[in-house]
């Protein structure tokens, strides 16, 4: 069944989702490529293919190598390819993401405030629920990857 552009039906729905995407990414002191790392695993978890395909596209213009961006799904085998600030991050990602099933717990928490801090740890978690939130519009109206076949 064919969905609706969403931007074009809720215009100032767009509009408000667009300025909190804008603020998490050019209004917090967290650096680009951690956002857009953070992007790109909240995008796998929920399995949003037009997210992922944007985010893995940032990542590797932004220098990041194609073996690192591949090994986002498994980074805590391969923790060696990520810094301490890159796996604070996507442990906490992961908890935020999943907080159904976590409710965001004490211990993931006290290890995402040591490294980050309580201003840092607010902006990062405002940066996750920004990107779950896109996702939602994204996977339900259909929003479909710029790759091609």
């Amino acid at each position: 069944m064919k969905r609706p552009n969403w931007f074009q039906v809720s215009g100032e729905g767009a509009k408000a989702l667009g300025a909190l995407h804008h603020y998490v990414t050019t209004g917090t002191d967290l650096p680009g490529e951690l956002i857009h790392l953070v992007f790109l695993r909240v995008s796998q978890i929920n399995g949003c293919a037009h997210c992922i395909d944007i985010h893995t596209r940032d990542l590797i213009k932004s220098g990041m190598s194609v073996d690192k961006v591949v090994l986002v799904p498994v980074w805590e085998e391969v923790s060696y390819l990520f810094s301490d600030q890159e796996r604070a991050a996507l442990a906490w990602t992961e908890e935020v993401t999943r907080v159904s099933e976590t409710h965001a717990s004490d211990e993931a928490y006290a290890a995402a405030l040591s490294f980050f801090g309580e201003k840092n740890l607010v902006e990062l978690t405002i940066v996750i629920a920004a990107m779950n939130a896109i996702n939602r519009m994204g996977i339900s109206f259909r929003m479909k990857p710029l790759a091609k076949a």
